[in-house]
């Protein structure tokens, strides 16, 4: 049956920047398709893990600061630890900081591409090196945004972060598919997530944002949980290096 298809059931999870948001539901929705889940955040994940709980899932929490690169071969090996194998990595944790370009600091640059893209690299090179062990393939879904296909305004090193991971996808798919690896990844639009309460908390550019979605909303974390689960199964095992834009519409306009 095609619905088997997008079933999860015995394969083993890892979800960064799980504790809220995106993150959130994505692994919600994993453990609701039958993964189990290793949730990475810097914070603690309880509320995640009641969720989980609910929905009649597993998971463990694996505390980590990603602006750390040097952390990320860690977590993949506890997570690997805990459940005896993976077959998912979600790199969904991100920071964003927002300031004029003529004003931007080298730490402020430094803070974002290290959580959004080096992180990302290595989290990706670390699982890969588990799956090609295993030898039964894997999935990496890398969140990338709309500003990896954007400019944007005051936020240079998040769009310079967010153009890499959609470049780092697509590179990392042509180097692993013949491992039975699918690199792929989703390009969320304007969520309702913590990123983007400054933009929300500012009338005028909320409504100019909203004016400009075709579907008329912003998105929420929920709004995630089909590509994610889409991506994370065997119904998209013929998909290398493509990113998929969850975004109301917007890249349409």
């Amino acid at each position: 049956m095609i619905l088997d298809m997008f079933k999860l059931t015995g394969k083993i999870a890892a979800v960064t920047g799980a504790n809220t948001g995106l993150g959130q539901g994505m692994a919600v929705a994993m453990a609701e398709a039958g993964a189990k889940v290793a949730l990475v955040g810097r914070s603690a994940m309880d509320e995640t893990m009641r969720m989980i709980d609910a929905a009649g899932g597993e998971s463990f929490p694996i505390k980590a600061d990603l602006s750390d690169p040097s952390v990320t071969a860690g977590v993949i090996d506890a997570a690997v630890a805990h459940f005896g194998g993976l077959d998912i990595l979600v790199n969904n944790a991100g920071i964003i900081r927002r300031e004029d370009s003529i004003n931007f600091t080298e730490k402020d640059w430094d803070d974002v591409m290290n959580t959004n893209i080096k992180s990302v690299f290595f989290l990706c090179q670390a699982a890969a090196k588990v799956f090609i062990k295993q030898g039964r393939g894997g999935k990496i879904i890398n969140i990338a945004s709309l500003l990896s296909f954007q400019g944007g305004i005051r936020v240079p090193s998040y769009t310079s972060s967010k153009h890499a991971v959609l470049g780092l996808t697509r590179l990392l798919a042509c180097e692993w598919a013949k491992y039975n690896i699918n690199v792929n990844g989703i390009a969320p639009g304007y969520m309702v997530t913590n990123n983007t309460e400054a933009l929300r908390n500012d009338t005028e550019r909320y409504n100019a944002i909203l004016d400009r979605i075709p579907a008329g909303r912003w998105g929420t974390p929920r709004d995630m949980a089909g590509a994610a689960v889409f991506l994370a199964s065997p119904a998209s095992d013929y998909m290398h290096g493509f990113t998929i834009a969850m975004d109301g519409g917007w890249l349409a306009r």
